[in-house]
């Protein structure tokens, strides 16, 4: 027996009629194709990966992120992190294939896949395979046990529960409530001995980019949970309802209400996103028409918008430039006070010039507070 779905109040019916708007707006204007969609895209994967790897203590900037993604070495990331980090995107990569497959279906082969390709370089934890003891998650803090898994006899039979669940049940739910209670579900067992948490969020990823709610790098939710007290509220809301053991209970309507507040807020801030894209996109191009810089120095000068710094290397593969070309563009970048070079040979990179600098100040202080879709409702 598996966690049940709950019936949604009207309270939590209108902020899921406002979440699917805003993803609809999404998708449509993700429809037309853009000149600055990829580096948005990647930089999107991006903090998913850091949002979700950092709530398991895996903390690394989201310039050595995309810089693991392209397959570069970081600059600050320990060589463990990376190896994280590297195995979380590959992860992800994968979940982006399957949401377009023409053929597919949820099996437990494909979650233990995925787990090994998140936590493969960890074989003492025998990743990809079904946890061979109890379980127990404490309180890195104090110590304390605050959730006991299931017995692990049960858990390849509550495996094919979950996956039969996948496949066919309470299919007339919202996309968003059957991606939360596959997340729930999936953490509740803990079928493995590590890498619950990313699979149970990657999964819920899967789950609504198979619905096609948009792709995966614009549905997920994993970047506000990573956002320091979100994290907090986010073991919160897994505690109260865990109840501290696994216990199957049809009372799900706190877990689903902090998610769906999760996807209501990153909407808000990935639309703000893809609107800021498009106005700085065109003022960058504006900007470098008037001193006669190539127009694909913008793809540059966007990334280190977006960004602390940006390397010769990615700007020379986003715009498959000889190592020649870039060099000379980030150099006469540097010249007009667009960049500033900091360190040598590999290690070097630019951060924002003088000029930059104010652009994005102008940016950041027209930026208005998220508005949270529950506050002023009473809740039972």
């Amino acid at each position: 027996m598996l966690y049940g779905t709950p019936v949604l109040d009207p309270v939590d019916e209108k902020v899921l009629g406002e979440v699917e708007e805003m993803r609809r707006d999404l998708r449509y204007l993700l429809a037309e194709t853009h000149r600055w969609d990829g580096q948005l895209r990647r930089q999107l994967q991006a903090r998913a990966i850091q949002g979700s790897n950092s709530i398991e203590g895996y903390r690394a900037s989201i310039e050595d992120i995309e810089s693991i993604m392209v397959g570069e070495e970081p600059l600050e990331a320990s060589a463990g992190v990376a190896r994280e980090i590297a195995g979380y995107q590959q992860a992800l990569t994968y979940i982006n294939l399957l949401s377009k497959a023409p053929a597919f279906r949820f099996d437990a082969g494909l979650l233990n896949a995925l787990n090994f390709m998140m936590i493969g370089h960890h074989l003492d934890e025998t990743p990809g395979t079904v946890r061979p003891g109890g379980i127990y998650v404490r309180n890195s803090a104090t110590g304390e046990v605050v959730y006991e898994g299931p017995d692990h006899e049960a858990v390849p039979s509550l495996l094919d529960e979950l996956v039969d669940w996948l496949n066919s049940g309470d299919l007339d739910a919202p996309s968003y409530v059957r991606g939360a209670m596959a997340h729930f579900n999936l953490v509740a067992i803990h079928p493995w001995r590590d890498g619950n948490g990313r699979m149970s969020r990657a999964l819920q990823t899967l789950v609504l980019a198979r619905d096609q709610i948009t792709t995966p790098e614009f549905s997920s939710i994993e970047e506000w949970l990573g956002i320091g007290e979100n994290t907090l509220e986010y073991y919160g809301a897994l505690r109260e309802v865990q109840r501290g053991r696994w216990a199957p209970h049809p009372d799900m309507r706190s877990w689903v209400r902090f998610v769906l507040r999760c996807h209501h807020m990153q909407a808000q801030r990935v639309r703000r996103r893809l609107a800021e894209a498009g106005e700085v996109w065109m003022l960058l191009e504006e900007r470098a028409d008037a001193e006669n810089l190539h127009p694909r120095c913008v793809s540059a000068l966007y990334q280190v918008f977006v960004s602390r710094r940006l390397r010769r290397s990615m700007y020379q593969s986003d715009e498959s430039l000889s190592q020649g070309q870039a060099a000379r563009d980030l150099r006469d970048l540097v010249s007009r006070d667009w960049l500033r070079p900091y360190g040598e040979t590999k290690g070097r990179f630019y951060a924002p010039g003088p000029k930059m600098l104010a652009i994005r100040e102008d940016f950041a202080g027209r930026a208005t507070p998220l508005r949270d879709p529950y506050v002023g409702f009473a809740m039972k």
